[in-house]
């Protein structure tokens, strides 16, 4: 696939030809659909939203190339992270989970109404509910018993499976921590 071409607009990337868009979104469920919240057909006629992380994401992999403003000035790599750096708490951490998972082959998503960092897919959204929500730690982070429990409850209500993302940047590894509940 030839590299896309998408607009950065504040803290959105937005992908303009609806065609261009529907392929991006097919190869891995990348960004959403401008006004439909659960495509349902990978085929849209409207433009796609993506967040910084997944731009960045994709322009690593050079799937697309980002530009700004009225003269479409082209926007590196190192200005779309600085970007993102203000936008996201421990944004190196939380890339190089999402990056792990992606290049895992997985399908990654914000995990906001969970909760957590990320909903992750085996195969996609509208294809299967999010298997795992994965919350991302600092090596050397604290975390509570209490803050376990309420992220595992929750993860049982909503039928997932709880993981802690603990990357460490220096070896370019991540460790994964997944909580099994069972009933006594």
């Amino acid at each position: 696939m030839a590299s896309i071409k998408v607009e950065l607009i504040e803290n959105f990337l937005v992908v303009w030809d609806s065609a261009e868009g529907s392929e991006l979104y097919k190869t891995g469920y990348y960004g959403k659909p401008l006004g439909i919240a659960k495509p349902k057909i990978p085929e849209f006629k409207v433009p796609l939203l993506l967040d910084l992380m997944e731009g960045l994401y994709l322009a690593e992999k050079k799937k697309v190339a980002i530009f700004e403003g009225p003269e479409k000035r082209k926007v590196g790599l190192k200005k779309l992270k600085q970007k993102a750096k203000q936008l996201y708490e421990e944004f190196d951490e939380k890339y190089a989970v999402y990056r792990d998972l992606r290049d895992s082959g997985l399908i990654v998503t914000p995990g906001i109404k969970f909760g957590c960092d990320f909903a992750v897919y085996k195969y996609g959204p509208g294809v299967e509910h999010a298997p795992y929500m994965v919350s991302v730690k600092a090596a050397g982070a604290d975390i509570s018993a209490t803050e376990i429990v309420k992220a595992g409850r929750l993860a049982t209500t909503v039928r997932k499976r709880f993981i802690i993302a603990v990357p460490d940047l220096a070896a370019g590894e991540t460790r994964y921590l997944m909580f099994k509940w069972f009933r006594a």
